[in-house]
Protein backbone atom coordinates (compact mmCIF):
# COMPACT_ATOMS: atom_id res chain seq x y z
CA UNK A 1 0.00 0.00 0.00
CA UNK A 2 1.34 3.45 -0.91
CA UNK A 3 1.68 6.18 1.68
CA UNK A 4 -1.16 8.06 -0.06
CA UNK A 5 -3.40 5.00 0.36
CA UNK A 6 -2.33 4.63 4.00
CA UNK A 7 -3.35 8.21 4.70
CA UNK A 8 -6.62 7.92 2.77
CA UNK A 9 -7.52 4.67 4.53
CA UNK A 10 -6.43 5.71 8.01
CA UNK A 11 -9.17 5.19 10.60
CA UNK A 12 -8.78 8.83 11.66
CA UNK A 13 -9.77 9.91 8.13
CA UNK A 14 -12.83 7.70 7.65
CA UNK A 15 -15.27 10.63 7.84
CA UNK A 16 -13.45 12.29 4.90
CA UNK A 17 -13.22 9.06 2.94
CA UNK A 18 -16.98 8.64 3.38
CA UNK A 19 -17.41 12.05 1.67
CA UNK A 20 -15.24 10.86 -1.21
CA UNK A 21 -12.44 13.27 -0.28
CA UNK A 22 -8.82 12.44 -0.98
CA UNK A 23 -5.87 13.68 1.09
CA UNK A 24 -4.43 16.87 -0.37
CA UNK A 25 -0.64 17.04 -0.56
CA UNK A 26 2.27 16.67 -2.98
CA UNK A 27 5.52 14.98 -1.99
CA UNK A 28 7.58 14.46 -5.16
CA UNK A 29 10.86 12.67 -4.51
CA UNK A 30 12.61 15.39 -6.53
CA UNK A 31 11.29 18.27 -4.38
CA UNK A 32 13.88 20.75 -3.13
CA UNK A 33 11.47 23.29 -1.66
CA UNK A 34 8.70 22.25 0.71
CA UNK A 35 5.71 24.39 1.62
CA UNK A 36 3.96 23.53 4.87
CA UNK A 37 0.70 25.33 5.54
CA UNK A 38 -2.39 24.73 7.64
CA UNK A 39 -5.09 22.75 5.80
CA UNK A 40 -6.76 22.83 2.39
CA UNK A 41 -9.49 25.38 1.79
CA UNK A 42 -12.95 24.16 0.81
CA UNK A 43 -12.25 25.08 -2.82
CA UNK A 44 -8.94 23.20 -2.81
CA UNK A 45 -10.59 20.14 -1.25
CA UNK A 46 -13.27 20.20 -3.96
CA UNK A 47 -10.84 20.62 -6.86
CA UNK A 48 -8.00 18.53 -5.46
CA UNK A 49 -5.51 21.18 -6.64
CA UNK A 50 -3.36 22.65 -3.87
CA UNK A 51 -3.12 26.42 -3.58
CA UNK A 52 -5.54 26.78 -6.49
CA UNK A 53 -7.21 29.92 -5.18
CA UNK A 54 -6.48 33.59 -4.50
CA UNK A 55 -4.06 32.62 -1.72
CA UNK A 56 -2.17 30.39 -4.14
CA UNK A 57 -1.92 33.14 -6.74
CA UNK A 58 -0.38 35.44 -4.13
CA UNK A 59 1.92 32.69 -2.83
CA UNK A 60 3.32 31.97 -6.30
CA UNK A 61 3.91 35.70 -6.75
CA UNK A 62 5.72 35.86 -3.41
CA UNK A 63 7.90 32.90 -4.42
CA UNK A 64 8.50 34.29 -7.91
CA UNK A 65 7.37 31.08 -9.61
CA UNK A 66 4.90 30.32 -12.38
CA UNK A 67 2.03 27.86 -12.10
CA UNK A 68 4.04 25.49 -14.31
CA UNK A 69 7.03 25.52 -11.95
CA UNK A 70 4.79 25.28 -8.90
CA UNK A 71 2.69 22.35 -10.12
CA UNK A 72 4.76 20.53 -12.73
CA UNK A 73 8.47 20.97 -12.06
CA UNK A 74 8.70 18.37 -9.30
CA UNK A 75 10.86 20.88 -7.41
CA UNK A 76 8.12 22.00 -4.99
CA UNK A 77 6.35 19.84 -2.42
CA UNK A 78 3.32 20.83 -0.39
CA UNK A 79 2.30 19.27 2.90
CA UNK A 80 -0.45 20.80 5.02
CA UNK A 81 -0.73 20.35 8.78
CA UNK A 82 -3.92 18.41 7.95
CA UNK A 83 -4.75 16.78 4.62
CA UNK A 84 -8.45 17.66 4.61
CA UNK A 85 -10.61 20.79 4.74
CA UNK A 86 -11.47 21.11 8.45
CA UNK A 87 -14.78 22.97 8.06
CA UNK A 88 -15.91 26.47 9.00
CA UNK A 89 -15.34 28.11 12.36
CA UNK A 90 -16.87 31.30 13.75
CA UNK A 91 -14.27 33.30 11.82
CA UNK A 92 -12.44 31.52 9.03
CA UNK A 93 -11.78 27.80 8.88
CA UNK A 94 -11.35 25.44 11.82
CA UNK A 95 -7.84 24.62 12.98
CA UNK A 96 -6.06 21.59 11.53
CA UNK A 97 -6.56 18.44 13.60
CA UNK A 98 -3.90 17.72 16.19
CA UNK A 99 -1.75 14.66 15.67
CA UNK A 100 -1.80 14.63 11.87
CA UNK A 101 1.65 16.21 11.46
CA UNK A 102 3.18 14.01 14.16
CA UNK A 103 1.83 10.88 12.52
CA UNK A 104 2.44 11.56 8.83
CA UNK A 105 4.97 14.34 8.27
CA UNK A 106 8.06 12.27 9.18
CA UNK A 107 7.02 9.62 6.63
CA UNK A 108 6.39 12.23 3.94
CA UNK A 109 9.64 14.06 4.66
CA UNK A 110 11.51 10.76 4.33
CA UNK A 111 10.15 10.49 0.78
CA UNK A 112 11.69 13.87 -0.14
CA UNK A 113 15.42 13.53 0.61
CA UNK A 114 16.49 16.60 -1.40
CA UNK A 115 14.63 19.32 0.53
CA UNK A 116 16.81 22.42 0.93
CA UNK A 117 14.21 24.91 2.20
CA UNK A 118 10.95 24.52 4.13
CA UNK A 119 8.58 27.48 3.90
CA UNK A 120 6.33 27.56 6.96
CA UNK A 121 3.06 29.34 6.27
CA UNK A 122 1.09 30.53 9.25
CA UNK A 123 1.06 29.95 12.99
CA UNK A 124 0.20 26.22 13.03
CA UNK A 125 3.17 25.19 10.91
CA UNK A 126 5.50 27.67 12.59
CA UNK A 127 4.58 26.62 16.13
CA UNK A 128 5.00 22.96 15.29
CA UNK A 129 8.26 23.11 13.34
CA UNK A 130 9.95 25.94 15.20
CA UNK A 131 8.80 24.75 18.64
CA UNK A 132 7.19 28.10 19.39
CA UNK A 133 4.82 28.80 22.26
CA UNK A 134 1.45 30.50 21.90
CA UNK A 135 3.05 33.61 23.41
CA UNK A 136 5.39 34.06 20.44
CA UNK A 137 3.59 36.08 17.80
CA UNK A 138 3.59 35.30 14.12
CA UNK A 139 4.73 38.87 13.47
CA UNK A 140 7.82 38.47 15.65
CA UNK A 141 8.58 35.07 14.14
CA UNK A 142 8.42 36.39 10.59
CA UNK A 143 10.37 39.52 11.48
CA UNK A 144 13.13 37.24 12.77
CA UNK A 145 12.99 34.86 9.79
CA UNK A 146 16.79 34.92 9.36
CA UNK A 147 17.13 33.17 12.71
CA UNK A 148 15.49 30.07 11.19
CA UNK A 149 17.45 29.95 7.95
CA UNK A 150 18.83 28.07 6.10
CA UNK A 151 16.31 25.28 6.81
CA UNK A 152 13.09 27.17 7.54
CA UNK A 153 11.56 30.36 6.19
CA UNK A 154 8.43 31.47 8.11
CA UNK A 155 5.89 33.67 6.33
CA UNK A 156 2.37 34.92 6.88
CA UNK A 157 -0.49 33.15 5.11
CA UNK A 158 -1.03 34.73 1.69
CA UNK A 159 -4.81 34.83 2.16
CA UNK A 160 -6.62 38.04 1.19
CA UNK A 161 -7.88 37.95 4.80
CA UNK A 162 -4.35 39.04 5.79
CA UNK A 163 -4.43 42.28 3.77
CA UNK A 164 -4.78 44.29 7.00
CA UNK A 165 -1.70 42.56 8.49
CA UNK A 166 0.24 43.29 5.30
CA UNK A 167 -0.72 46.99 5.46
CA UNK A 168 0.32 47.19 9.13
CA UNK A 169 3.62 45.46 8.41
CA UNK A 170 5.04 46.96 5.20
CA UNK A 171 8.50 45.60 6.11
CA UNK A 172 7.24 42.14 5.11
CA UNK A 173 6.84 43.06 1.43
CA UNK A 174 9.82 45.42 1.43
CA UNK A 175 12.38 43.25 3.25
CA UNK A 176 11.18 39.67 3.72
CA UNK A 177 9.64 38.87 0.33
CA UNK A 178 12.73 39.86 -1.69
CA UNK A 179 14.79 37.50 0.50
CA UNK A 180 12.21 34.72 0.08
CA UNK A 181 12.31 35.09 -3.71
CA UNK A 182 16.09 35.12 -3.65
CA UNK A 183 16.24 31.90 -1.58
CA UNK A 184 13.68 30.16 -3.81
CA UNK A 185 15.32 31.23 -7.07
CA UNK A 186 18.78 30.19 -5.87
CA UNK A 187 17.49 26.67 -5.22
CA UNK A 188 15.50 26.41 -8.45
CA UNK A 189 18.47 27.51 -10.57
CA UNK A 190 20.81 24.81 -9.22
Amino acid sequence: MSLFEEIANDEDNKVYKAKGWLPIYAAPRTAEILIIGQAPSKRVQETGIMWHDASGDRLRDWLGVSETVFYQSGKIGVIPMDFYYPGKAASGDKAPRKGVAEKWHPKLLAEMPNIKLIILIGAYAQRYYLNLTNKETITATIKNYQHYLPKYFPIVHPSPRNNIWLKKNPWFEQEVLPMLKQEVQAILKQ
